[in-house]
Formats: C-alpha cells, sequence, structure tokens
C-alpha cells in the first residue's frame, strides 16, 4: 500500500511541477511581450499595445510614485514618465510565478532601468504582478514596483 501511495505521490508531484513549468515559461514569454511594448512605447502603437496586457481597473502601486487606480490613469504617467526615456529590464533568474487557485497567478522579480540617453542602468527595484485568466487571455490586476535604488 506504501508503494502506491509513493507513487500517486510521485505522480502528482510531477504533474504539479509540469504545470508550473508551463505556466512559468506562458508568463515569462508576457512579461517579455509586455515590456518590449513599454521599452518602445514612443513607437506608434506600441503603448496602446503595452496597455492591453492590463485591467481596466488596475491598480498600480509605485513606492515613489504614488498609486494609481485604472488603466487610463497609469498609461498616461507611461506615456508622460517613461516613453522614449528609459527602457525595463527582467534581471535574469529573479521572475518567480506562483499559480493562484480560479484566478490566475503572482508574479515577482526584480527589475533595472536603463536610460536611453545614456545607456546606463542605474536603478532597480522589486515588482509584484497580480495576473487573471479571463477568458484564455492575462491580464494584470494589481501591479507594485518598490524599492528602487541605485543599481550598484
Amino acid at each position: 500500500m506504501k508503494k502506491w501511495g509513493v507513487l500517486l505521490f510521485a505522480f502528482a508531484s510531477s504533474t504539479y511541477a509540469a504545470d508550473d513549468a508551463a505556466l512559468t515559461a506562458t508568463l515569462a514569454r508576457i512579461d517579455t511581450e509586455m515590456f518590449n511594448a513599454f521599452n518602445s512605447c514612443d513607437k506608434p502603437g506600441q503603448l496602446d499595445k503595452y496597455a492591453s496586457y492590463f485591467d481596466p481597473n488596475v491598480e498600480f502601486y509605485h513606492d515613489n510614485g504614488g498609486v494609481t487606480w485604472t488603466r487610463d490613469a497609469m498609461i498616461a504617467n507611461t506615456g508622460k514618465y517613461v516613453c522614449g526615456n528609459y527602457s525595463r529590464q527582467l534581471v535574469p533568474g529573479t521572475l518567480k510565478v506562483v499559480a493562484v487557485k480560479d484566478f490566475g497567478a503572482i508574479t515577482t522579480g526584480s527589475h533595472t532601468f536603463c536610460h536611453f540617453g545614456t545607456g546606463k542602468c542605474e536603478g532597480i527595484a522589486e515588482f509584484t504582478m497580480v495576473w487573471r485568466l479571463r477568458d484564455g487571455a492575462w491580464q494584470v490586476t494589481r501591479a507594485l514596483s518598490y524599492g528602487h535604488r541605485p543599481n550598484q
């Protein structure tokens, strides 16, 4: 009987690991796509593409910039302060993905910010995003960017 329990546990563990790997790969790909649009948001259509990754009622919490309560407000700030000024780069190896039952997932990691004018990546911070999967599409419902500091 113990043998069956061990086999069932091993099967369940490998299934969860495969599911986790697929979820991580999916959200890593979406993170890349989303921030490719963010990084080129001064080009036609890219700011709208970036906006499409966010729920209309997204809450965005930024330790230095404060809170925005809608996608429109967040995108207005992105257009004003980001587009053409700097890019966001995911720090390799920092992305973590956790499934949220019957909702979606949470991603966390570290990112750096690189100024287009100088090419220097001077800032680093942590991020957390809450993603909802609805009708086959992933959108961010909550985003936090915090712990901003010089990149040393």
